[in-house]
């Protein structure tokens, strides 16, 4: 519990004919992580004379194929569906997703699921292909058409036949563009190529006009090239004919006409969605998990006749993996199970209570434990919701943070297990603040007071006197520094525990066992003079602190001394507990305060109360939450991981099939 789940190292010969079942049977039961061999085949000699690294089937090049082929058409068919219920269905659907039911499938093998891919595939082509060639022509006629229309619209006031504006053997005519300010010079210098020149012009939009220049053949290109140093944006006009009237009325007619027959050729394709979907789902699946399976065998070594591979496995599962191996290979395999050695990259799986298995990604977050090291999630699981709730101390926020933690278990964590997660910390978190909100007089800042009871400084029932935030500030940081020399000590003991393992005894005395005495020496002094108790307890706690100085300079050299700056640093860390609740409360008041106000102007008030309660509150609940959250992390990666925590190994990642709508005979 306290440390990572304990790891063998499986190592398995097996025959040809019987690799692809001991991988199958591997693979569905997802307790293994697949070691890659094919490295070591390569630079160490003695393998080198007895294996070669294997490759990846030859099917998998032809999986991948069909795999990103079932996706195209997934996707495509996707963008066809009927969307249903409008956009608060998609709202409620996105929070309250529905679970698909898982369909079970055979185990075809690879040439039996590609034959069955590449059915599949080509029945649902066969039907969408024509459908989507028809979209695509009429979309391109419909883009022509826009651009048609665009230029028509643009050249709707000049009289004027596109067939006009075509080049001929005499003349060149230019259609477009140009600023109005730059008009008159233009003129100007196109008098000065030739007089053989006809503009038409007419104001437009923004300061520009639309211009139709004719010119004779042989000045063509000079006027071309004096229109581009006038910022001339050309309108291509080639292929049209007839007036813009005439061509705005027949492209619009057409574009409705291509708008219903693309409405129907989408109804057509969402017929085919419907049908084909669920199979298309089911196959991607199949073909997602039919590659990963036939690419793992790049990671193995083989000889002419036999494959070898190595995997990690947890201890509590050694017995199974093995006698699921012996069961594959009809007992046709040699199946060594042996310890980790000195100089593995073990990895890493974290084996805790069902409880704590949510915080389990934070520890991920920050990097997973070494293999020796204490596993910190039992520590993040107990905490971590203290530290949030202290930092809110508000039952109001509290409970809205639980409830929205609820809605994600029953929602989204239904489908996603870091939904699932969340939740839970969320719920647990805001148990906290409930807890601390009502025992330290917060909810909602004085809400109870000002708005229920008429009396700002009335104290919500429950508070604890002793504890009340807003008038003992003293007693909630006395708790908040408390819970940190507490939580340090205990960093303190874990990393001397690590070092004495390690066989470090120096580090163990000089970085935790020193700061250990220290702690001690002061709580007996301290004990001893508020208390009123025996002066030997002052006595011995300042000899035990002085021996631990001495013995701190001695280990670390006198400039170790500089690192009890940092200690206290640390400690007085844990005082943002009492700064974060109380800025939550107080900025809750704060919000109260304005409800009031805005509540004494006459009729606007009313419309104002409700806005200004709900909104500032949901803004400071958000704010604080997540405040709450990274502060709450905070304490443990910095204050509380600094005094033992190494990590940098690697996570243990399952050979697995990751099936979310197949099972494979029932499992």
């Amino acid at each position: 519990m306290f440390k990572p789940a304990r790891m063998k190292k499986l190592k398995i010969l097996t025959l040809d004919a019987y690799s692809n079942s001991v991988v199958s049977a591997l693979h569905e039961e997802e307790i293994v992580q697949i070691h890659d061999i094919s490295e070591r085949i390569q630079q160490d000699a003695e393998w080198k004379q007895i294996l070669k690294p294997s490759k990846a089937t030859a099917y998998t090049g032809k999986l991948s194929s069909l795999q990103m082929k079932t996706t195209g058409i997934v996707d495509f068919l996707k963008s066809a569906e009927r969307k249903e219920g409008g956009i608060l269905k998609s709202i409620v659907g996105f929070i309250n997703p529905k679970v698909p039911e898982k369909r079970e499938v055979e185990d075809l093998g690879t040439e039996a699921l590609i034959e069955r891919a590449e059915s599949i595939l080509g029945e649902v082509e066969g039907q969408t292909k024509t459908i989507e060639n028809k979209i695509n022509v009429i979309d391109s006629e419909k883009n022509e058409l826009n651009s048609a229309l665009n230029i028509a619209t643009k050249l709707q006031n000049i009289d004027i036949d596109f067939s006009d504006l075509e080049d001929t053997n005499y003349t060149s005519a230019i259609a477009g563009k140009m600023p109005s300010a730059q008009f008159e010079e233009f003129k100007k210098e196109a008098a000065s190529i030739t007089d053989q020149i006809v503009i038409l012009e007419q104001d437009a939009e923004e300061d520009t006009k639309i211009l139709i220049v004719v010119t004779l053949k042989e000045y063509g290109n000079k006027v071309s090239a004096l229109l581009r140093r006038f910022e001339f944006e050309l309108y291509n006009t080639s292929g049209l004919s007839g007036k813009p009237a005439a061509i705005i009325q027949s492209a619009e007619s057409r574009i409705n006409e291509i708008d219903n027959e693309k409405a129907q050729l989408m109804n057509e394709l969402a017929d085919i969605a419907g049908k084909w979907k669920d199979d298309l789902l089911v196959l991607k699946e199949q073909l997602d998990i039919e590659k990963n399976r036939n690419e793992i065998f790049s990671f193995f070594g083989e000889t002419n006749k036999t494959l070898m591979l190595e995997a990690w496995v947890p201890v509590k599962k050694a017995d199974k993996a093995v006698e699921i191996i012996k069961e594959s290979s009809d007992g046709y395999s040699i199946i060594e199970v042996t310890d980790p050695e000195e100089g593995d990259d073990i990895p890493i799986h974290l084996d805790n209570p069902r409880f704590a298995k949510p915080y389990e990604m934070f520890v991920h977050m920050y990097s997973p434990p070494g293999y020796k090291e204490i596993d910190p999630t039992i520590f993040l699981a107990l905490m971590f919701p203290f530290f949030f709730g202290f930092c809110l101390t508000d039952a109001g926020y509290g409970i809205a943070d639980a409830l929205i933690g609820i809605v994600l278990i029953l929602g989204l964590g239904k489908v996603n297990k870091m939904m699932r997660n969340m939740g839970i910390i969320l719920v647990t978190g805001g148990i906290w603040a409930v807890i601390l909100g009502f025992i330290t007089n917060s909810f909602l800042g004085n809400l109870y007071g000002q708005f229920i009871v008429g009396d700002p400084n009335a104290a919500v029932p429950g508070t604890i006197e002793a504890v009340n935030a807003f008038a003992h500030p003293d007693a909630i940081l006395i708790m908040a520094i408390t819970v940190g020399v507490i939580y340090t000590i205990i960093g303190l003991i874990i990393g001397a525990r690590n070092n004495l393992v390690a066989g470090k005894t120096k580090e163990a005395l000089g970085e935790q066992i020193a700061w250990l005495m220290i702690f001690v020496g002061v709580g007996l002094a301290a004990a001893s003079f508020l208390l009123g108790l025996s002066s030997i307890l002052l006595y011995l706690g300042g000899a035990l602190a002085i021996i631990a100085i001495i013995m701190f300079i001695y280990v670390n050299g006198p400039f170790g001394i500089m690192d009890l700056m940092g200690m206290i640093g640390n400690i007085l860390s844990y005082a943002r507990l009492l700064a974060l609740g109380l800025a939550t409360g107080g900025i809750a008041m704060t919000v109260n305060i304005f409800v009031g106000l805005v509540g004494g102007i006459p009729y606007i008030g009313l419309i104002l109360i409700p806005i200004v309660f709900i909104g500032g509150h949901i803004a400071n609940g958000a704010f604080q939450t997540f405040g709450g959250v990274i502060n709450a992390l905070r304490l443990h990666y910095v204050e509380f991981f600094g005094q033992f925590y190494i990590g940098g190994s690697q996570k243990f990642r399952a050979f697995r099939t990751k099936r979310k709508i197949t099972t494979l005979g029932g499992k």
